[in-house]
């Protein structure tokens, strides 16, 4: 919908004849005009100097594009008929209609303006088809008015030069409502002191940018040029948040309440927990003198306790990512699609009429661009949700999937197939080594897979130039009654303080490179639900080798090999 309504703007010099004569030649000083009591987006300063969000910006515009402008602030109606007669050349501030476009073209939008009906505190709440035979206040000239008089609403329009000049009659008691731009309504209610007013409804959100007389393209396309520099490189940002910022937290949800409140609670459980070490460590050296056994069941318990805590957690976390993800995934192909459909229209422009901008960035650029964007944003949900069904696995207390037989050879065949661009990326040695007398393996394949995929790119990203290697080796251990799988990587190795906390969750070496630190916690969790085993031999400098051993499955609990798992071994 984002893309629709950018697309509605009228492009400068689109479908609109150049004029003879430029607007803003070499060496001239271009009128830019503007209301003279809108704040915060443009009025006279205690100086009598122009100031506010639209000032300067079109001064940061000046800046970049080396053009001189001169700043007039006057009543709106005055300036708008400046502009339809020439006597200024463009406006900085103007809500984009369907009406106005055909006597006004507009550059990209550079603020979107809320449109309230305002009314006096206890009055009832109404919509626009509500205001049919009430007296409803608007300023001059402005979009309101426009509004009123174009689609014959039927209600009483009371024009008046300024917004301050509408809530003040309101607040007095004259009249029904007021029909204003909201933060300038919000932002003058406080500097005013007019408590009794309230905004009763937001019927409208429009766009807000610069507007010149129709055909006009060249001074317009000067603007909407400095306007993308703007944004390219943040300063737009910047002006946006510094006069429109507060005023929108404001009126949105108290953030900065919620984190306070967070922060208390933050603090809270940190004392808890606090409190929970201190209590644990005095009870470990307590129980220092017991037996070596006791101790082990001490530790038990301890870690016990601490996984049942971050199961707690986790599990909240991922469901709060979980609902902005899901929604991610469900509007990115919606947004292809719709860039999709648009696309020919934009094409046969460009065809017609040359290279034009389009997002700030020349159409030329942008149409290569912009699928890859949105197929990364796409991938990177997909991504998160992965991450989130990760947690979510971490988190459940034990495994409920109804036992199966498999063959730990066609497993670790798939997960290769699954990793093998990560694989190809990272070596040009990489080797398989499968035994041909393993026995079946009972439990969740696909759990299993999974663990054979975290080793796999663990080993891959422990690897350090192509030329070094990796080996997966699986083998029958008769005197056990064990299946094993190597894997052995020719890296950069494990720190001897770092092997103990391996499968920590959220411990990793790599967070600077995006790495959770949940791979081998997740993959620890899966094989001690299979009652199997994970062990690693590193040094530094001479690699890794990591062996996943599992339990053969009895006669009795594997009466058939697994459908879907019977693939043959291969290697990338």
């Amino acid at each position: 919908m984002a893309l629709a309504a950018w697309l509605a703007v009228p492009l400068p010099g689109w479908g609109q004849p150049s004029p003879a004569v430029p607007a803003d030649g070499a060496g001239e000083t271009i009128v830019v005009g503007g209301d003279h009591y809108h704040p915060p987006y443009e009025f006279l300063d205690e100086d009598g100097e122009p100031a506010g969000y639209n000032v300067e910006l079109t001064r940061a515009i000046a800046e970049v594009m080396g053009i001189e402008v001169r700043i007039e602030l006057k009543p709106w109606s005055e300036v708008r008929r400046g502009l339809e007669q020439g006597e200024i050349d463009i406006l900085q501030g103007m809500s984009y209609s369907e009406a106005r476009s055909e006597r006004f073209d507009f550059a990209p939008p550079h603020a979107i303006v809320h449109q309230s009906i305002f009314a006096r505190r206890g009055d009832p709440v109404v919509e626009v088809e509500e205001l049919r035979g009430k007296e409803v206040i608007v300023q001059r000239g402005d979009i309101m008015h426009d509004y009123l008089v174009e689609n014959d609403i039927d209600a009483v329009a009371i024009p008046v030069d300024t917004h301050a000049d509408a809530l003040r009659a309101l607040a007095a008691g004259q009249h029904d409502y007021a029909l204003v731009a909201n933060l300038p309504a919000l932002y003058l209610s406080r500097e005013l002191g007019l408590t009794n007013l309230v905004p009763v409804a937001r019927p409208f959100a429009l766009r807000y940018g610069y507007a010149v007389r129709q055909g006009d393209a060249n001074l317009l396309a000067k603007f909407s040029e400095g306007l993308a520099i703007l944004k390219n490189t943040g300063r737009h940002q910047a002006i946006y948040d510094k006069w429109l910022g507060p005023l929108e937290s404001r009126e949105g949800i108290p953030w900065q309440k919620i984190g306070q409140v967070g922060a208390a609670l933050s603090a809270l459980l940190l004392l808890i927990l606090g409190a929970i070490v201190i209590w644990n460590r005095m009870l470990k050296r307590e129980v220092a003198a017991r037996t070596a056994e006791l101790r082990q069941h001490q530790q038990q318990l301890i870690q016990a306790d601490k996984m049942a805590s971050l199961g707690v957690l986790v599990s909240g976390v991922a469901h709060e990512i979980n609902n902005p993800s899901s929604l991610l995934l469900l509007n990115l192909p919606v947004l292809r699609d719709a860039y999709a459909d648009a696309e020919p229209i934009l094409e046969a422009h460009y065809r017609a009429h040359g290279d034009f901008p389009f997002g700030g960035l020349p159409y030329s650029r942008m149409r290569e661009e912009i699928p890859g964007m949105i197929d990364d944003m796409h991938e990177g949900a997909r991504r998160i949700k992965r991450i989130v069904g990760d947690l979510k696995d971490f988190a459940r207390q034990g495994g409920d999937e109804q036992a199966e037989s498999f063959d730990l050879n066609a497993v670790v065949a798939t997960a290769v197939r699954l990793v093998d661009n990560s694989i190809r990326q990272a070596t040009s040695r990489f080797e398989t080594q499968y035994a041909s007398d393993l026995p079946a393996l009972s439990g969740n394949a696909q759990r299993i897979e999974q663990v054979v995929i975290n080793l796999v790119l663990n080993a891959c990203q422990a690897l350090e130039q192509p030329a070094q290697g990796i080996r997966l080796t699986t083998r029958h251990d008769r005197a056990q009654g064990r299946v094993e799988l190597e894997v052995c990587d020719q890296g950069r190795g494990i720190a001897p303080d770092a092997m103990h906390r391996l499968t920590d969750p959220f411990f990793t070496t790599r967070r600077e490179c995006g790495g959770t630190g949940l791979g081998l916690s997740v993959s620890a969790g899966i094989v001690s639900e299979h009652q199997g085993s994970l062990t690693f031999d590193s040094h530094p400098g001479q690699g890794t080798r990591v062996t996943l051993s599992l339990p053969a499955a009895t006669p009795t609990a594997a009466p058939s090999v697994s459908a879907g798992r019977q693939q043959e071994p291969d290697t990338p």
